[in-house]
């Protein structure tokens, strides 16, 4: 009984340890326009469109004939909509739309509001991983500059 408890024990500690050094990271993912801040988004809710946008899939699931619709740009009516102006909120749960109204309103208070600076013009280095950065090529060039080096040993002189 006592070796169980220790097994047991050990296996909990284990998975608790596993649990709190993984992190899970995906701004490479993120679109240009989406805020900075975020080191993981798996939906953002675009509060003036009352649409959301799946970062994994790259897709946009709005209400169409009252159903929702996943695409992979925004309808026609949204044409002059500028996503990177427009305020964005991160929600992290699975098909976030199927609580749609209880997110309308609790987020109804972010209509119409911008301020939050996109990714692509941000000059903090952690985004440059981003493809639609503009120094994402700059910042590939020297990530294959520094694996070129750390692969040759230095002679003693």
């Amino acid at each position: 009984m006592r070796r169980l408890l220790v097994v047991t024990a050990v296996m909990l500690l284990s998975n608790t340890g596993g649990a709190q050094t993984q992190v899970t990271v995906n701004i490479d993912r993120q679109p240009g326009w989406g805020p900075v801040g975020n080191d993981y988004v798996e939906y953002y809710y675009l509060p003036d469109l009352e649409a959301y946008y799946h970062v994994p899939q790259h897709r946009f699931y709005f209400l169409e004939k009252g159903r929702w619709v996943g695409r992979s740009s925004l309808p026609g009516r949204y044409r002059r909509y500028d996503l990177t102006k427009g305020y964005k909120i991160v929600v992290n749960e699975e098909k976030p739309y199927r609580n749609h109204n209880s997110n309308r309103e609790k987020y109804s208070s972010f209509r119409g509001r911008g301020g939050q600076g996109p990714i692509r013009e941000s000059r903090d280095p952690k985004y440059f991983v981003n493809k639609n950065h503009p120094e994402h090529g700059n910042w590939m060039k020297q990530q294959k500059h520094n694996k070129r080096n750390s692969g040759k040993k230095s002679r003693p002189n």
